[in-house]
């Protein structure tokens, strides 16, 4: 190396020197401590100005509460709720092993700290500025100021005065005190404030009668009061609070305040069916619920926070409307039911809603029985199959995806396909062979007949014909809630769960031409000193073709003229001549009954459901306890109860009263309206075991064809004389092909052949 290099690596070396030298100056440990120090004595005398500062207010949360007041859309008063549901009960009146019950669940060392979890605080602290979400690691005498003296707002500024308000009670308070406040003011559910509220809501008790499990199941329903009620709670749900429960317990043996060995003897306590406040019997109390819900979900607001009370909320529901349903389901199915004298008469449970079509309001619901008898909605439970009524949904998918049948012919209202029983589906990687009601087969059919006479095996093939996935997502698109379920060829049977209220949205959709219709209850919703509430839009896009849409009314009007609908709801006064589309449907073992139908005007959707009113062995010696699904054949002294039985009848009562001026279809579809049955190629097999609708009407067999052409009332649209996808007027002596295969398209429709009684095939699933 020269000198000249030798001197640059000097330099060098010179500035790195300088340079380390610098930042060690800059950056000393004495210097780091000391900014440390400085921070932590600032942020102390921070503190100290904020406990000076901070006084300890009055408390006043429970004492602001008000009522909700609901009306009807004609501005009646409908109910008025939300009057604090709470009785104070003192420290004493509490068992000693209840009250650890909640100091196990929320706080063990309760008894020992300061009032406050300054690492709780801190972590909650840094959630709220980052925004991910509430704190946690309260303490019991946080939590009882957030109760008492402050509110539920997460923000930065509510959680350093709830620091500084905890560290002065727990000086100012016994710890005892603390404890009765917040079991006192904490929200349990069921509109129960305090635990006395509580032990009455969920154990029919007093405070003082109340034992560990069940004050343990009471501390569990802290964390989250709607999700840990047992008589709502999803199984999901069920699960965690019985863990929650597991873990107070635990808690209470390792404080050493439970021995052991009476905790192994513990067994969990269901709690009572939830009984409903005063003024809220009958529908008014599902109305209530339905639109509380629906509050909720657009505020995003929790129980507590709702029930803080100062809403008005103005329901779509038509008093006149909601009578004549009331009315309806009373004449039709309770006055005919004998709970007495039949046992199984009490298993019966009906549902129903009725919608607007061009706006999407709900009209008028029938959630059951009231709420002092069935706490949960008929109108919108989602555990029982719509059966057949899902038939119109397979062929919306076939007519707006323009498909084709296996042998590549399109799919219209007078495609023929094989309506064998049990027939296997063809084209289908999963194996399907789905039995017709009472496995009767029916040869070569139209869909209009298949629709008619609700074949499972020609809908089967539709379904796979379609693609099962297309078909499933248009349920989605029409207003199902399809989720995680399977595209199998099962699913055309209707074996998914729904509710009446959606099964009304999903054929309000098809009477609003395709463009989606989602119910709504609520018409307005303001909370006292703020702005009306922005409601969801009920109308929205265009979900399916407006001709598919349109074609499948077309289609449903033969159910009705023609199929397993006509005798209930043609021969009901002021129907004989309107304009009406409908589907029926029963599920698999008859545990649910379904007609949902329409006229251009008015949607409604009635479900019968066979839920277990008492606990009973079965047949086979199984266990059935008390809310399971059974069947409700020979429900009202008859045989099965079909689609077209129940809930057709109490469609039409309710329908005649309230349509008032029903309007016309006006259907773009070049298929007609109704297209009338062609002659089966088959003759049907004999009825092996006949259908029973428990009404005047009911038809075991289906009656021959007549030979005269169908009259103007029988067909409430005239069909075209002809179409692009087959003549519904075209040339009778067109026969059908006698080839075997899954479907035969587009071939001639007979227009002199009517079946005024088209049979009860509307069986959901297979047996």
């Amino acid at each position: 190396m020269g000198r000249a290099d030798a001197r640059r690596a000097q330099r060098r070396g010179s500035r790195r020197a300088v340079k380390s030298g610098g930042i060690r100056r800059l950056f000393t440990w004495r210097k780091l401590l000391g900014a440390a120090l400085g921070i932590c004595l600032l942020g102390m005398g921070a503190f100290a100005v904020l406990y000076m500062v901070v006084q300890v207010p009055e408390g006043n949360a429970q004492a602001t509460l008000q009522s909700n007041v609901y009306k009807y859309s004609d501005g009646t008063l409908l109910a008025r709720t939300g009057q604090v549901n709470r009785e104070i009960v003192s420290l004493a009146e509490v068992p000693k092993a209840v009250q650890k019950t909640f100091v196990a669940a929320e706080n063990k060392s309760f008894y020992d700290d300061n009032g406050v979890d300054f690492k709780g605080t801190a972590r909650g602290l840094i959630n709220t500025v980052s925004g991910k979400g509430k704190q946690g690691g309260s303490t019991i005498t946080q939590q009882y100021v957030k109760n008492y003296y402050l509110d539920a707002d997460q923000t930065v500024t509510r959680k350093l005065k709830e620091l500084v308000i905890s560290l002065k009670v727990d000086r100012n308070k016994t710890k005892s005190q603390i404890l009765a406040g917040y079991i006192n003011t904490s929200y349990y559910g069921r509109g129960a404030y305090g635990i006395q509220a509580a032990a009455q809501a969920y154990y029919g008790k007093d405070a003082k009668d109340l034992d560990v499990p069940e004050g343990a199941y009471l501390a569990a329903l802290l964390q989250a009061p709607s999700q840990y009620d047992w008589a709502v709670a999803t199984d999901h749900g069920k699960a965690l609070v019985k863990e929650r429960w597991n873990y107070v317990l635990n808690n209470m043996v390792d404080e050493q305040w439970l021995d052991s060995t009476e905790r192994q003897g513990m067994k969990f306590k269901v709690p009572q069916d939830p009984k409903p406040s005063e003024g809220l019997s009958g529908q008014k109390g599902y109305i209530v619920n339905a639109a509380r819900a629906a509050v909720q979900k657009q505020e995003n607001i929790t129980d507590a926070q709702f029930d803080a009370g100062g809403w008005t909320i103005t329901v779509n529901i038509d008093r006149k409307k909601q009578k004549e349903l009331e009315k309806s389901v009373k004449t039709k199915l309770t006055d005919k039911l004998d709970t007495k004298g039949r046992k199984l008469d009490q298993d019966v449970q009906a549902g129903a809603a009725s919608v607007d079509p061009k706006t999407g309001k709900v009209l008028a619901l029938y959630g059951g029985r009231g709420l002092t008898e069935h706490y949960i909605s008929n109108a919108t439970r989602r555990d029982y199959q719509p059966a057949s009524t899902f038939k119109p949904v397979i062929l919306a998918a076939a007519l707006d995806q323009e498909a084709q049948t296996q042998d590549d012919q399109p799919i219209t209202a007078d495609t023929r396909y094989d309506g064998t029983s049990k027939r296997p589906v063809k084209g289908s990687d999963v194996a399907f062979s789905p039995e017709n009601e009472d496995d009767q087969d029916y040869g070569q059919v139209t869909v209009q007949t298949a629709m008619n006479k609700s074949i499972n095996s020609v809908f089967a093939q539709m379904g796979v014909d379609v693609g099962m996935d297309r078909v499933m997502q248009t349920a989605g698109e029409l207003g199902m809630d399809v989720k995680g379920l399977d595209a199998v060829p099962a699913q055309t049977l209707g074996s998914m769960g729904a509710s009446p209220m959606e099964m009304a949205g999903v054929y309000a959709t098809l009477d609003n031409h395709g463009k989606k219709v989602t119910p709504q209850i609520v018409k307005s919703a303001q909370k006292q000193g703020s702005s009306p509430i922005e409601l969801p839009d009920a109308i929205g896009d265009q979900v399916i073709d407006r001709k598919a849409a349109d074609s499948v009314t077309s289609v449903l009007t033969g159910v009705v003229d023609d199929g397993t609908a006509h005798d209930a709801v043609r021969t009901a006064e002021g129907l004989s001549d309107q304009q009406i589309a409908g589907k029926t449907g029963t599920s698999d073992d008859n545990k649910s009954a379904w007609f949902t139908g329409y006229t251009p005007r008015l949607v409604t959707s009635v479900g019968l459901f066979g839920e277990a009113a008492f606990p009973r062995t079965n047949d086979d010696d199984k266990k059935i306890g008390k809310g399971a699904q059974v069947p409700l054949k020979g429900a009202g002294g008859g045989g099965r109860v079909n689609g077209g039985g129940f809930p057709a009848d109490i469609w039409a009562s309710f329908t005649a009263q309230a349509m008032g001026d029903p309007g016309e279809f006006d259907l773009d579809t070049d298929m007609g309206a109704a297209v009338t049955p062609p002659p089966d190629t088959t003759p049907p097999s004999p009825t092996i075991s006949p259908s029973h609708d428990p009404s005047p009407s009911d038809t075991a067999t289906t009656p021959p064809p007549s030979s005269d052409p169908p009259t103007d009332s029988e067909s409430p649209v005239t069909p075209p004389p002809s179409s692009p996808t087959g003549d519904p007027t075209g040339d009778p002596t067109g026969g059908p092909s006698t080839e075997p295969g899954p479907s035969d398209s587009n071939l001639p429709v007979d227009p002199g052949i009517n079946r005024p009684n088209g049979g009860n095939a509307d069986n959901g699933s297979t047996r």
